[in-house]
């Protein structure tokens, strides 16, 4: 019975099979094991699974945070500015401090306000006397004492002569004729008087006996170095009677005495005539004392303008002194450069606005076309005033001199070309210092009208007037102070005052908007007792001769006897 039971229920579990016997359950597949499981494991897997649920969906939801992190950092700024924005559109505008932007320093042209605010003070303290404390020890002679003797010697036979051109300004031709003398007089040749090298700018077709005594310079140099006004004939035949035919030598800038003696020396004994274009600043300053000595001789005693030049300056100098009585016929002289070219060179911005604009871009382009507007060139005027680099104005000029103790009863000379926009500038300097003169106010136009389209004649006469001031003020760099420095100290035995301004501290001072007078002035008398007492220094290698007299560079030695030698005639 239990066997026929047991099948019956075998075949009735498998009725729908056809009647063929189902393999027997899986123990894992079975429904009592899975009855079983599902009642009492229930509740036990509830238990366990879901803390178990909560932790994946938190590391889930760390996971799409950690790989969207991207996108949270793109829109942090933008949740900030829009929480900064809706902060900002709860505050009062009245609650915010205004701000006030000053421009850089130095890139606006201060002065005039300056003036205007210290002027009431400025002419309310007008008792000091700047001519009278100028010096702070008087002169009493025997200190300094240059000394240029002449040589009573006969010059042997010549090498060949040296024909130069001399280029540039006034002063800078004066440095090629003083270089010319010291190579000709080392090489033992023939100087021919040299040739003044016309220029665009200075536009000045004048030749050197028009501007210098050439009979006195060559009588000068007779017993140093030979001289003559031209190539004689029998040596221009051997070249043509053609300059272009002569070789020329491209001489390096600042070439050593040396250098005339290994490479120049042979080819003049052998062509006998030789030409060097251009030749300003073709000598080193680094010289034996031979040459330092011929330098000093062109410069102080060789070269003295011509007499049409020289006696309307005698004349200028005699005015001045006569309007300078107050003072006993002192005067100060002031060089000033603030003529169109200067300016515009500068790049320096002024008051002008957009006229001045348009005049100096023209200007710049006319002088030195293409040079100021080269592709990538960066111009900061504010950065070049601050520098010192700017050319001081005429209420600039003023202003340092009434802060340096010069009341508006010193008679002034000055010196300069045609002041750029003169009829405006020159108002408040005029007013500072009303005794004023410039060589057109002391001469008439009859007497400048022989020099009056010669730029250098023109500079030649402010040359010799302010030779004879007080004092000199040099406000710009420049030959024409180098030179006329030195030309003072050796004239005057060292005693000579030059102020030369610290123009980096003058941009300061005239940049500060709340400086007072008092203030200006107790700077500026400190500048102008630190700038050039006496004129005493001795010079340094590689400074200009011309500017440092030193008196042992001017005393007589021995020759050099390189250029004597028979080896090379």
């Amino acid at each position: 019975m239990p066997h026929h039971h047991a099948y019956n229920r075998l075949g009735s579990g498998g009725a729908g099979g056809g009647g063929t016997p189902s393999p027997p359950a899986s123990p894992r597949r079975s429904p009592r094991t899975q009855r079983r499981g599902g009642k009492a494991g229930g509740a036990k897997g509830a238990a366990m699974g879901a803390p178990r649920a909560i932790a994946q969906r938190m590391a889930w939801m760390l996971l799409s945070l950690f790989l969207r992190r991207q996108a949270i950092f793109l829109f942090t700024p933008l949740l900030y500015v829009a929480a900064m924005l809706f902060y900002m559109g709860t505050v009062s505008l009245e609650s915010v401090p205004h701000i006030i932007s000053r421009s850089a320093p130095g890139s606006v042209y201060r002065s005039p306000k300056l003036y205007e605010r210290l002027r009431n003070d400025m002419d309310a303290d007008n008792s000091s006397d700047g001519l009278a404390t100028v010096w702070k020890h008087s002169f009493k002679g025997g200190g300094w004492r240059p000394c240029l003797d002449t040589s009573t010697d006969v010059l042997p036979d010549s090498n060949g002569y040296i024909f130069v051109e001399a280029n540039g300004g006034l002063n800078q031709q004066r440095t090629s004729i003083c270089n010319a003398v010291a190579v000709a007089g080392y090489l033992n040749a023939t100087l021919v008087i040299p040739k003044f090298h016309y220029h665009s700018i200075w536009k000045d077709p004048s030749k050197f006996s028009e501007i210098y005594d050439e009979d006195h310079f060559i009588s000068t140099l007779k017993n140093e170095v030979h001289v003559v006004d031209k190539i004689p004939e029998f040596i221009m035949e051997r070249f043509g009677h053609n300059m272009s035919n002569v070789f020329n030598f491209k001489i390096k800038a600042w070439s050593s005495i040396q250098y005339y003696k290994d490479a120049v020396l042979p080819k003049l004994a052998e062509e006998k005539l030789i030409r060097i274009s251009p030749f300003a600043n073709r000598l080193s300053f680094d010289a034996p004392s031979a040459v330092q000595r011929l330098r000093c001789l062109a410069n102080f005693k060789a070269l003295r303008f011509s007499n049409p030049i020289a006696t309307l300056a005698e004349n200028l100098v005699s005015r001045m002194k006569e309007r300078s009585v107050d003072n006993n016929g002192k005067y100060i002289a002031v060089h000033l450069r603030f003529e169109e070219d200067m300016v515009a060179f500068s790049c320096c911005i002024f008051n002008g606005g957009d006229e001045e604009k348009q005049d100096m871009n023209a200007a710049r382009e006319r002088g030195w076309r293409g040079k100021f507007t080269k592709r990538g060139r960066v111009i900061r005027p504010g950065a070049i005033r601050m520098n010192g680099k700017c050319p001081l104005t005429p209420l600039e000029v003023g202003l340092m001199l009434r802060g340096m103790g010069f009341n508006n009863n010193t008679a002034i000379y000055l010196a300069s070309g045609k002041i750029y926009k003169a009829e405006k500038n020159m108002v408040p300097l005029l007013e500072m210092f009303p005794l004023l003169q410039t060589k057109e106010t002391l001469a008439s136009a009859e007497e400048l009208a022989p020099f009056k389209n010669y730029s250098s004649r023109m500079a030649a006469i402010d040359y010799s007037v302010c030779l004879h001031s007080e004092v000199f003020v040099t406000t710009q760099g420049g030959n024409f102070p180098h030179f006329l420095i030195g030309h003072r100290r050796y004239l005057y035995d060292g005693h000579s005052k030059t102020i030369k301004p610290d123009k980096r501290k003058l941009a300061l001072l005239f940049d500060n908007p709340t400086i007072g007078w008092k203030s200006l002035k107790r700077q500026l008398l400190i500048m102008r007792a630190q700038s050039d007492a006496k004129g005493i220094e001795m010079k340094r290698p590689n400074e200009s001769i011309y500017t440092y007299p030193c008196p042992h560079c001017m005393c007589r030695s021995n020759r050099t006897e390189v250029s004597r030698s028979s080896s090379a005639r």
